[in-house]
């Protein structure tokens, strides 16, 4: 048995893959949603990477999901890729990549929360409190540094306000999924949260008319490359990745992605979509990360009825990408 406080290779191996697939999603879910309408956008990325992985289980011959997969699978799919994922593509019509990365950030922090008030974690101690503090005041910086701006506009506070319901979307599912009864195979188990949560993204993009809005000759060839990285590196490697590593490593280092994932998002933000932080945005992002980090490193508490961790849900993500 490996020693707690070691990593194995297939565990590091599948941090790196969430913190550079997942750290990418965000420019590409930027670049996809410049012709593609966002919950079809995010249904199709979604339904795509679950029926690949679905033919995949069902051909080596993994036992199909019982009804109660395919029910928590759609809760688990509601919560972290329609209300997560989809609302992170949405908002990013108006805010960029790193800055939707840098909100996203905030998701241990409302696990924390979610943990402690239903499902009797510890009482968050010193540095959980600080930590939840200072992310809460780190989120406030940045709204208050855009709204300052001279090229602010209006849209930009609604993407603001729908990033800060995504994080707690996302979190509430990640949450919901270390307690939930899914199926034994973690592939299978990912392919019908997939899925599920790809036909609510499908059938909330259909409601609010978006197929009047998808324009196929209209779509660039930018969006595509985008929605092809979303899918085969996003979903099938990023997310895979992430469920894998949320049953397999401690919390605590599940959780360094939540402040690596957004410094990847920032840096590529930069190069490749001509977005800049302003010395403001930047002291925002470190106080946001300094929180994560704080709750991370809090000295670990027995808690009944959870692993005993005060810190068990510190597992952030929308994906992750995320989210």
């Amino acid at each position: 048995m490996n020693s707690p406080n070691r990593i194995s290779y297939p565990i590091a191996l599948a941090l790196l893959a969430v913190y550079f697939a997942w750290g990418g999603t965000y420019l590409a879910m930027k670049f996809a949603v410049e012709t593609l309408p966002p919950f079809l956008l995010a249904g199709i990325r979604f339904v795509i990477a679950g029926l690949l992985l679905y033919l995949w289980e069902a051909a080596k011959g993994t036992k199909k999901p019982d009804k109660i997969h395919w029910r928590n699978a759609t809760v688990i799919g509601g919560l972290m890729l329609l209300g997560g994922n989809s609302l992170v593509v949405w908002a990013e019509q108006t805010i960029s990549s790193g800055i939707a990365a840098l909100i996203v950030a905030t998701v241990p922090l409302w696990m924390t929360l979610f943990a402690w008030l239903w499902q009797g974690s510890a009482k968050p101690n010193g540095y959980v409190i600080a930590g939840l503090l200072l992310g809460f005041l780190g989120q406030i910086l940045l709204v208050n540094n855009s709204l300052q701006n001279s090229s602010y506009h209006p849209e930009q506070f609604s993407g603001y306000l729908i990033l800060t319901f995504a994080a707690l979307f996302w979190a509430a599912g990640s949450v919901y999924s270390r307690q939930a009864q899914l199926p034994s195979s973690a592939l299978m188990s990912i392919a019908i949260q997939n899925l599920a949560g790809g036909i609510l993204c499908l059938l909330v993009g259909i409601s609010l008319g978006e197929l009047s809005q998808l324009h196929i000759a209209n779509v660039s060839t930018r969006s595509l490359w985008s929605l092809a990285y979303l899918i085969f590196i996003g979903s099938l490697i990023g997310f895979s990745a992430y469920i894998w590593v949320l049953k397999k490593a401690e919390p605590a280092i599940v959780s360094t992605y939540a402040y690596v994932n957004p410094v990847v998002a920032v840096l590529l933000g930069w190069a490749f979509a001509n977005e800049h932080l302003t010395m403001n945005d930047a002291f925002a992002a470190l106080v946001i990360l300094a929180a994560v980090l704080l709750i991370t490193i809090a000295p670990k508490k027995k808690a009944s009825g959870l692993r005993g961790h005060s810190n068990s849900y510190l597992l952030s993500g929308l994906d992750g990408d995320g989210i």
